[in-house]
């Protein structure tokens, strides 16, 4: 009977086959979006080879072992990036969801549906701005000259002397800080869609039963609320960890000569080395940093992950 039950249990290669036809229509909406990740996202890790050769892109490559690692790991320069990439990254991200959750549990606190949308339509479009435009806009804002909005109010009210003005983007000291501004203020709004869908879905049952024990608003925040997007904010968490080393275009965009020691991170790095090092560039050492981004991106990733497993079984602190 075991046996005969074993040879039921597996599909044959008719049934496999025939379901497959069933579904040939999801089948071919997959199609492309395969076809896509293939090329786009598996067919270049081939040129991870690059990363154990000297390479400049003209003579064939030649086989150099972990050379390029070590010479990566003996540069001031990359330790430098590759600091500035891990305090920039994660601290934007802390501050962009803590600021996302924080304006999502106010807009669901608004009662009249038609101011609702307007805040949220307001808050959601610097989302869709490109960083150039974004740039642009925050270099005039915070443009040293008499033409700045903030120096300008800052000379107004006494602050600061006419002659004594800040370059926000041009001084170490204020880089940092004006970077964090710029990225809540793009993209806080478009990170609140999650939060707001997780709060939509919160069952009104357990806001009436906090009610009837005598919790008032901030005490059905902290434990209802709260609580409930827990899971949530840990996913969110978990999936922006996997992009924290992907640090490019909003940095490149802001940064200039004068601030290189606090934003350049690793991929401006990489630029850098391969498009304006003075010289025939190294393809295979840039690729050896890309592959040493690509890892410790992957490991953050499993640290948090085992970590939020842990907070979900109760042995965490959130």
């Amino acid at each position: 009977m075991k046996e005969k039950q074993t040879k039921q249990a597996k599909p044959s290669g008719g049934k496999l086959w025939a379901k497959v036809y069933k579904y040939k229509g999801f089948y071919l909406m997959f199609l492309p979006v395969f076809v896509f990740a293939v090329i786009f996202f598996y067919a270049p890790m081939l040129g991870v080879r690059y990363a154990f050769t000297d390479y400049n892109g003209i003579k064939d490559p030649t086989f150099n072992g972990f050379a390029n690692f070590a010479k990566m790991f003996g540069m001031n320069n990359f330790w430098s990036a590759f600091g500035n990439t891990i305090v920039i990254s994660v601290v934007k991200l802390l501050l962009t969801t803590a600021a996302a959750v924080i304006v999502a549990i106010f807009l669901n606190e608004i009662v009249n549906l038609m101011f609702k949308k307007v805040v949220q339509t307001i808050i959601y479009l610097p989302h869709f701005m490109s960083w150039v435009v974004t740039a642009s806009i925050f270099a005039l804002i915070l443009s040293p000259s008499s033409s700045g909005l903030v120096n300008s109010f800052l000379v107004n009210i006494g602050v600061l002397d006419s002659n004594s003005t800040i370059y926000f983007m041009g001084t170490s000291r204020w880089w940092r800080p004006v970077y964090y501004i710029v990225n809540l203020w793009k993209e806080t709004g478009w990170q609140t869609v999650i939060f707001m869908a997780t709060l939509a879905g919160i069952n009104t049952d357990l806001y009436e039963a906090a009610a009837i024990d005598g919790a008032g608003r901030w005490a059905k925040m902290r434990y209802v609320t709260f609580p409930q997007l827990k899971n949530t904010i840990l996913t969110v968490i978990i999936l922006n960890l996997a992009k924290v080393m992907n640090l490019f275009e909003s940095a490149f965009v802001m940064q200039n000569d004068a601030v290189l020691d606090v934003s350049n991170v690793l991929e401006t790095y990489i630029y850098y080395q391969t498009f304006n090092s003075g010289a025939i560039p190294n393809y295979g050492y840039t690729t050896a940093v890309g592959l040493f981004k690509s890892l410790v991106g992957c490991v953050l990733v499993l640290v948090c992950n085992h970590w939020s497993k842990k907070v979900r079984e109760g042995r965490g602190i959130v």
